[in-house]
């Protein structure tokens, strides 16, 4: 099988691996990585947090791709990738004290954005971190003439698509019993941001 190289996710590895080793702590041991397309960040970003299991999610018709990527690599603490469509599947309940996603929320629509954040709301445990990366909008404004013509061309392929709003998955992640921790400036006009899962609290 010929697999497929992004040269995006060639590029941003190496950051994206330095804000990890700002977050992740020894006591993390299990990563989920929501959307892992290709599979080079699993196999890059793994092999440096040895005592973590890594689990990729990809959609249906991309899993054979990545589960050969993974399988060709052969890292011990990548775990085998499963199915994962926001809005149609679950994964075990805390489980897991990492969530990462990559550039997924401006391929999603808002409501799959919205229903992603719900969902890891009810399934990380108190004190899980959640980091999601992309280009994020600030105060309804492109940062930059590149990413509006990104946010475009995203809109002509799905008009579900497009770049999302920092304030509004502020809001989300608020509502679902998360508290903000930091926004990392990353390369090529993309963002990181950190989130931490609160206490829960029982509903009377």
């Amino acid at each position: 099988m010929d697999l497929p190289f992004s040269a995006a996710a060639d590029r941003n590895k190496e950051p994206i691996l330095e804000v990890l080793k700002k977050v992740i702590r020894t006591e993390d041991h299990n990563l989920l990585e929501v959307g892992a397309g290709t599979g080079q960040h699993a196999v890059y970003l793994a092999p440096f947090f040895p005592r973590m299991d890594w689990t990729p999610t990809e959609v249906a018709e991309n899993l054979p791709m990545l589960r050969e990527r993974i399988k060709q690599a052969g890292i011990p603490n990548i775990k085998t990738p499963f199915r994962m469509v926001v809005g149609e599947d679950d994964f075990p309940i805390r489980t897991f004290d990492v969530i990462l996603t990559i550039n997924t929320f401006h391929i999603m629509s808002w409501k799959e954005c919205k229903t992603f954040i719900k969902l890891i709301a009810g399934r990380l445990e108190e004190s899980g971190k959640v980091l999601i990366y992309g280009p994020f909008n600030y105060n309804g404004k492109f940062t930059t003439p590149s990413n509006e013509e990104f946010d475009k061309s995203l809109r002509e392929r799905d008009p579900q698509s497009g770049i999302r709003n920092f304030e509004d998955v502020l809001a989300a992640m608020f509502k679902n019993g998360f508290e903000f921790v930091k926004d990392f400036e990353m390369p090529a006009n993309n963002r990181m941001l950190l989130f931490r899962r609160l206490k829960f609290v029982r509903k009377k």
